[in-house]
C-alpha cells in the first residue's frame, strides 16, 4: 500500500506502514504514479493528486486507488 500526495497530506499514512510517495507538483504526481511496484495492490492519493491521473489510472482495479476525502 502507497500515499501519493502533498507531504502535509500524506507523512503521517506512514505511522501506519504505508509508504509514502510525496508528490508536491502534477510531474512529481506523475513520477510517483510510475514507481509504483506492480506489487502494490493499493495506492492512496489525495484530491489534487488524483486531478493530475486519468480516469482509466483512478477507475483501474490493480492498483486498487482511493482518493482522500478533501
Amino acid at each position: 500500500m502507497v500515499a501519493i500526495g502533498a507531504q502535509a497530506r500524506v507523512a503521517g499514512l506512514s505511522l501506519a506502514g504505508v509508504g509514502v510517495l510525496v508528490a508536491e507538483d502534477p510531474e512529481a504526481v506523475r513520477r510517483a504514479w510510475q514507481s509504483v511496484s506492480d506489487e502494490v495492490t493499493l495506492v492512496i492519493v489525495t484530491p489534487a493528486a488524483a486531478e493530475v491521473l486519468s480516469q482509466t489510472q483512478l477507475q483501474g482495479t490493480r492498483p486498487l486507488v482511493a482518493v482522500m476525502p478533501e
